[in-house]
């Protein structure tokens, strides 16, 4: 059996890195007793799998992995269970069956994500920034610079932000995620500030991951689902 749990990270551990969050939960799995499936061989590991990796110092609420199970438990057992090992800044929100297939791989299914954008009091904002920021999303193009294995690169990002909003003295924005055309919600920023000829201080916002999707559109036309939602709840 798949299962595909959701969890949320913030507070101290938003400075855990990517690798340790993995082994953390490797830990974690092994001391709520759960049935987890390895791979066979010499060396064999845990069948688990990340949806996409969070950039260290972001926290969020929409975090996602994958894991082969080899004795099915109820979804309130299994949140119940790792919910209990977790430290302060770790949370476990929900646990769902998914299709065994490879093609519903948590990490391959990573379309695109919501974040929502605070300033830190130490960055400086001109009273009219708000006006500023929405004359700079009527552009069509935003182009920025960006460094590869290769060199450096044009690429013009504007078309991977696919809602953007304010939310009080916040920015919410679903953008362009996965392993292809993904978009870190920095690079917008930055190319603001740049554009407007402002002044960004190190540090200057906080950025929030609120939830990942999948999307199921045809022919162009997006359809974006939480991967939570391409599950269901086990009984």
């Amino acid at each position: 059996m798949k299962v595909r749990v959701k969890f949320a990270k913030d507070g101290v551990m938003k400075f855990v890195g990517h690798l340790d969050i993995m082994r953390y939960f490797q830990k974690a799995i092994r001391r709520a007793g759960i049935d987890i499936a390895y791979s066979e061989g010499f060396s064999p590991h845990m069948i688990i799998s990340f949806a996409s990796p969070l950039g260290v110092g972001l926290t969020s609420e929409g975090e996602y992995f994958d894991m082969q199970l080899r004795t099915a438990l109820p979804s309130t057992e299994l949140v119940r269970r790792l919910d209990s090992m977790m430290v302060e800044g770790m949370r476990v929100i929900s646990a769902v069956q998914t299709p065994d297939e490879k093609a519903s791989k948590a990490m391959s299914l990573v379309a695109a994500a919501d974040y929502r954008i605070a300033f830190r009091e130490s960055q400086p904002l001109p009273k009219n920034w708000q006006e500023r920021f929405a004359a700079f999303m009527e552009r069509s193009s935003v182009i920025i610079h960006k460094k590869t294995k290769k060199g450096e690169r044009e690429l013009d990002i504007r078309p991977l932000v696919y809602e953007w909003r304010f939310e009080g003295d916040t920015i919410f924005m679903r953008v362009s995620s996965g392993s292809s055309d993904n978009l870190r919600p920095e690079y917008l920023m930055e190319a603001f500030f740049e554009a407007e000829g402002l002044t960004l201080v190190p540090f200057a916002f906080q950025t929030h991951r609120l939830e990942v999707y999948a999307d199921l559109g045809q022919e162009g036309k997006h359809d974006f689902r939480s991967l939570e939602s391409l599950g269901k709840i086990i009984a």
